[in-house]
């Protein structure tokens, strides 16, 4: 009887392992991606890392304003390239091919409206 408790509880142990690992494994599942923007100042910079922040499968997004370049850490079976610059394009702002919300763009602070070319 002791030998099938044993055994048992090796058994359960070695399933309780190979889920760990499997769990740690996916946080390691992160994909990066450059996306040029038409970000212009440091709110703009503000608005988008906090917005992307709160996206499904973001880990980071970090802003250059210099380049205009977001670099976004993501999981990619929680989310696309594609819907990240949709992301950053209904918040008012060119998402490299994908064009700014024009409503949400109507409704940046003026700073974040000036065109100082791409």
């Amino acid at each position: 009887m002791k030998t099938k408790n044993v055994i048992l509880s090796s058994m359960v142990l070695f399933a309780l392992i190979l889920v760990s690992a499997a769990a740690f494994s996916q946080d390691k599942k992160a994909e990066t991606i450059k996306i040029k923007t038409s970000a212009v100042c440091d709110m703009c910079k503000d608005r988008i890392e906090k917005s992307l922040a709160f996206e499904k499968g973001v880990k980071t997004a970090v802003l250059d304003v210099d380049t205009k370049i977001v670099t976004i850490t993501y999981n990619p079976t929680k989310t696309t390239p594609d819907d990240l610059r949709k992301a950053i394009s209904k918040l008012g702002y060119d998402a490299d091919n994908v064009a700014k919300d024009k409503a949400a763009f109507a409704k940046l602070p003026a700073c974040c409206k000036k065109e100082t070319g791409k």
